[in-house]
């Protein structure tokens, strides 16, 4: 990967965990914390959607949306985990 790849790649999962943490409320995690559940959600919606066979579109928008299905998958994990298996608003 290179230098440019990776910035993208880090631009990408910004982006994604800063939506995520949007639409999964209760779940901010600060510029650090959102980039980090970016990135792994942009692994996670990756590996998904690969293996369930779905193309959401080519080129950074279809990339940030399935960063974005990963980080919310995540999200929703870890707040459950987080509150006992409950849902709390």
């Amino acid at each position: 990967m290179t230098l440019m790849g990776l910035v993208i790649f880090l631009i990408v999962g910004l982006i994604a965990g800063w939506l995520a943490a949007k639409i999964v409320e209760g779940t901010g995690l600060g510029l650090v914390g959102d980039l980090v559940v970016g990135v792994i959600g942009a692994l996670i919606g990756g590996w998904l959607l690969t293996a369930l066979g779905v193309a959401v579109g080519a080129g950074i928008i279809g990339d940030i949306i399935s960063a974005l299905i990963g980080a919310i998958i995540l999200l929703v994990i870890v707040k459950l985990v987080r509150s006992g298996g409950r849902w709390s608003t």
